[in-house]
């Protein structure tokens, strides 16, 4: 393995929180500095009407966040290798963005193939189909 994968779905988080990009990335820098990661650059825009995408690079992996205030909703996801501990950052952001309800999947990265990983492929989506033009 050579890191772990956390995809964390949070649901019933503040509006305004939710389009303050400033805001966002002092947590998600608070929470990769205290986890003893490197930050190596980092971006947050801003979208019209409403919603945020931020991504810190780490000499480790990275942190990615989207938000949609209208929902109350974020997603974000936490990939790192090495010594650092991809939990400590999640459980940091969960406690600064107070959700009123989260879900998380952990994913091994860089597994070795094998016949038993072919196995578990997702089933393939049925073909996209353009409506209107």
């Amino acid at each position: 393995m050579l890191g772990i994968h956390i995809i964390v779905e949070l649901h019933g988080l503040e509006r305004e929180l939710l389009d303050d990009a400033e805001r966002l990335e002092e947590i998600l820098t608070e929470a990769t500095t205290k986890s003893g990661a490197t930050i190596v650059g980092s971006v947050f825009h801003t979208f019209s009407p409403h919603g945020v995408t931020g991504v810190i690079g780490i000499k480790e992996s990275h942190l990615s966040i989207h938000t949609w205030p209208e929902f109350g909703y974020a997603a974000l996801d936490v990939f790192t290798c090495r010594a650092i501990d991809p939990k400590q950052i999640v459980d940091c952001i969960v406690e600064k963005l107070k959700p009123k309800h989260y879900t998380s999947i952990v994913i091994s990265r860089g597994e070795p193939y094998t016949e038993s990983l072919e196995s578990r492929q997702l089933p393939q989506f049925p073909e996209l189909k353009v409506i209107g033009s």
